[in-house]
């Protein structure tokens, strides 16, 4: 990093790779690649429930290495193995546990990091303010992130799955408005979260599937007595319920085979294809009605193209404040939506009609989701809007900065004067520094 600065070559930092837009890894300007993926250590401590993790680890190296040293102990992150934890914490990290236990950058207890200078910091070098900032403010911007001290999280020797499926034909409009009143009264044992789907109906006419995906972190005759109490009309059988432990569980909950074993944690290239995505986000903070669904259905099948995920909010997640580390959507969020549109050749016709239905999906869902409007770090999207090299200034990010990170966006730019003055560690959306 000393020899980029002295050759006048900006620095990317790659862990995992997976920034949507290509952040970690592509400059329009002259650049050097510190590329993490190597720092992949992981000490676990089971007596003191902690673990140091180098930020070039992927989550599913994490989620093993747990796994082998005990089966009570977990951390709520999310649930693609092949991501790096660097970047996922960094921008908050998301996941299956994150109702009883919130984010990733929730239960980060230390880092290592390297400033401006040079110089490798822990939490007390580097102090309050630049600790608050990595966990959640996009790391990236202040320096580079070494590795990651997490608490570790209990969880029970078995916990419970299940994916139930429905189209709109069999009542799927009505049972996701269900859901979203529901959010709130889940106990944070229980996450339960949607995709959605395009699907052909039995007459071969455009529809959509809403696949119900959780984890409930008990037994399951316990999540059946609760889900005939709370949610009778998505008619949970036993045979849909699979009981197991929460290592296999990180495994199962997005391949939905059975014959997944725990070493596919360890798979760093899944995808054999070339894939090329375009994402965006939103939260929402009141219950779509359902004309407001059906809207959304018809986008869906005007394509017949597209993911839609729903993934719910409340228990812990209502419970921290907005500005216990910069990832500020908190108290009143029902859940986070996020749009994928994917595709494997690299052409501009395909790069257009994917492109053109997550923005048609993001325009009509304008008028349904938060007021402001806000985003998800970690579905990095430029179209929010971008700070163009040499006119990194704090107005001009305004705009986007507070749609990820809220009345913390302020805070973020000053601890990035404080840290990076000069803003040498700078991208297309970076915190930008302001004076104090």
């Amino acid at each position: 990093m000393i020899c980029c600065k002295k050759l006048g070559f900006e620095s990317r930092i790659r862990s995992g790779g997976h920034d949507y837009e290509g952040l970690s890894f592509i400059s329009y300007k002259p650049y050097c690649l510190i590329d993490l993926s190597s720092l992949r250590k992981i000490d676990i401590d089971v007596q003191e429930k902690t673990a140091w993790v180098e930020a070039g680890a992927t989550i599913g190296e994490l989620y093993y290495n747990i796994g082998n040293k005990s089966n009570i102990l977990g951390f709520p992150a999310g649930t693609c193995p092949s991501v790096g934890v660097g970047g996922h914490i960094s921008g908050g990290g998301q996941g299956p546990l994150m109702r009883k236990h919130g984010l990733a950058a929730d239960n980060v207890l230390d880092a290592t990091i390297i400033n401006v200078n040079g110089t490798i910091l822990d939490r007390r070098g580097m102090g309050e303010d630049l600790f608050w900032a990595i966990r959640g403010g996009g790391a990236a911007s202040f320096g580079v992130v070494l590795s990651w001290k997490l608490q570790l999280v209990e969880v029970p020797p078995v916990v419970t799955l299940f994916t139930v499926a429905r189209t709109q034909e069999e009542g799927a409009t009505k049972l996701v408005q269900k859901w979203q009143k529901l959010v709130m009264e889940f106990p944070k044992e229980l996450f339960l979260r949607i995709n959605i789907n395009p699907k052909k109906d039995s007459l071969g006419r455009p529809s959509i599937l809403a696949s119900f995906n959780s984890l409930y972190l008990g037994r399951k005759h316990h999540l059946r007595r609760l889900m005939r109490k709370k949610f009778p009309e998505l008619k949970l059988k036993s045979k849909d319920c699979e009981e197991m432990s929460w290592i296999n569980s990180t495994i199962r909950i997005d391949s939905y085979r059975k014959d997944s074993r725990i070493e596919d944690l360890l798979e760093r290239n899944k995808e054999k294809r070339l894939t090329f995505y375009k994402t965006k986000s939103d939260y929402v903070t009141k219950a779509l009605s359902e004309k407001a669904l059906q809207g959304l259905w018809n986008v869906f099948k005007s394509t017949g193209d597209g993911l839609v995920i729903l993934t719910p909010h409340g228990g812990r997640m209502s419970e921290i404040l907005e500005d216990a580390i910069p990832f500020p959507h908190r108290k009143g969020v029902l859940y986070n939506l996020q749009y994928f549109a994917l595709w494997h050749h690299p052409n501009q016709t395909a790069e257009k009609i994917k492109f053109d239905w997550v923005n048609g999906v993001y325009d009509y869902m304008g008028k349904f989701v938060s007021n402001p409007r806000t985003a998800y770090l970690n579905t990095r999207d430029l179209e929010l809007g971008r700070t163009l090299i040499g006119n990194e200034k704090y107005s001009e990010a305004k705009s986007w900065g507070e749609m990820y990170f809220k009345g913390n966006f302020e805070k973020l730019a000053r601890v990035k004067y404080s840290v990076d003055p000069t803003n040498y560690f700078r991208n297309e959306q970076s915190i930008p520094p302001l004076a104090l």
